[in-house]
């Protein structure tokens, strides 16, 4: 139940991320923003770290999703990390913000890109917008909102959408919608990061190694949750009595009366992915 060496790098990479990328460089010369949806809580883990080097210089807006369910202190030093880097960064709660800032940064960049069409005595076109992310990080949910009904699969499960392509939400905007993308190879903080808030599919870690690292992180950044959701005052060393205390609190019990680990580590991944467990930023600067 111990987690792994620092320097264990995880693999994975369906064959559908490959063909996503290929046909994304291949769709590049039509494509005027690219729109980067992450996740507010692992502003670096959930970024796609080679994307500045196949969108090359196109303009790049960084959606931060979940904003609501991140610590807000510890992401506003990533948004101005980012923006320091050229991106313009807009946190969002998807369910419940407006979406008028990413309306209006649209309209300044395609500013620029109809003075340049204009100086080649080209007309205006409608923004086309390439939306990438990795799996799970709103990015269809943010679709749905931009074209006012649903426009795409949702779901879950990490990597429902599976084909790239086109979606005009009307005439002045056009998005070309991407399955999530990952990487071939990430180091195992990142792996974990992403395991813990549904990024890539339970199976690729064991259930245990990635609740226990949710648990560690929480006892290193928010010792407060543990006490306020599971009664844990102290973090014992001995992950096992950790589990015990919560699986005795919240009820997750087999029968002999005893604690059911299976059931403790499907409460605290069910906890996060329903927002229970909120306030969190597990990224650092």
């Amino acid at each position: 139940m111990d987690n792994k060496g620092k320097n264990t790098a995880i693999n994975w990479y369906p064959g559908h991320m490959a063909k996503t990328k290929r046909q994304i460089i291949e769709a590049l010369n039509l494509i005027d923003i690219v729109l980067e949806v992450i996740d507010a809580r692992i502003p670096k883990s959930s970024k796609i770290i080679d994307i500045e080097e196949f969108t090359k210089n196109k303009p790049r807006i960084l959606i931060m999703t979940k904003y609501d369910l991140c610590d807000k202190k510890e992401t506003k030093k990533w948004i101005d990390y980012y923006q320091n880097l050229g991106y313009k960064v807009i946190p969002l709660d998807l369910f419940n913000d407006s979406l008028k800032p990413l309306y209006q940064i649209i309209g300044e960049l395609m500013k620029e890109v109809n003075q340049k069409r204009e100086k080649k005595n080209m007309g205006k076109r409608r923004a086309r917008i390439l939306v990438v992310g990795i799996p799970n990080v709103g990015k269809s949910t943010l679709i749905n909102r931009l074209v006012g009904k649903k426009a795409t699969t949702t779901g879950n499960k990490p990597g429902v959408t599976k084909n790239v392509s086109w979606i005009r939400i009307n005439q002045e905007l056009e998005l070309l919608d991407t399955p999530g993308i990952l990487w071939p190879k990430f180091e195992e903080d990142v792996s974990y990061n992403l395991a813990t808030l549904t990024a890539i599919k339970e199976e690729i870690l064991p259930i245990d190694a990635v609740c226990v690292y949710l648990l560690q992180t929480l006892n290193k950044y928010y010792p407060n949750i543990l006490k306020e959701r599971y009664g844990i005052e102290e973090f014992n060393e001995d992950i096992c009595m950790v589990l015990e205390q919560i699986g005795t609190k919240r009820g997750c019990i087999a029968k002999g009366g005893v604690v059911d680990y299976e059931k403790v580590y499907s409460l605290l991944l069910k906890e996060v992915k329903d927002g229970n467990i909120k306030n969190i930023t597990f990224d650092r600067i």
